[in-house]
């Protein structure tokens, strides 16, 4: 798989509060899936991950249908919450151009980048967890 570049503006990535501080886009989640896609990223619990995969069947395919179903509802609230950041940034923005010296002191910068990796990291397990339950072996399996 090719890996793409990752998103930057001004040097900094999405996953950094400078990119927001200093304009960067805010990204849609279905371009954070794609990213994270594309980047081959498995995620911070790759390895709880694998640990459930290397369980017997039919454990093993429960054990990734619990992870799949548990991951499946924080993205959807980090989703949410993604959301609401952006449009917090989106009004900051209005409200405050930058100007002089630019800090990232404003929580409206720090919280969209850790919605951002929450996303990812979300996205990339999925992927993960979907890849190891499409396997033949799981093909079978009720």
């Amino acid at each position: 798989m090719m890996q793409t570049p990752p998103i930057t503006h001004m040097g900094y990535p999405a996953g950094h509060c400078w990119y927001y501080l200093l304009g960067g886009k805010v990204l849609s989640p279905k371009q954070i899936r794609q990213k994270t896609l594309d980047s081959g990223y498995q995620g911070y619990a790759a390895e709880d991950i694998a640990l459930a995969d290397r369980k017997a069947e039919p454990l093993r395919s429960s054990a990734l249908r619990q992870l799949r179903a548990k991951i499946e509802a924080d993205l959807q609230q980090d989703i949410s919450r993604y959301r609401q950041c952006a449009l917090a940034l989106h009004r900051y923005r209005k409200a405050s151009p930058i100007a002089g010296r630019p800090t990232c002191a404003e929580n409206v910068h720090v919280n969209l980048s850790l919605k951002y990796a929450h996303l990812v990291n979300n996205f990339a397990h999925l992927a993960t967890i979907d890849n190891l339950l499409n396997r033949q072996g799981d093909l079978f399996s009720i």
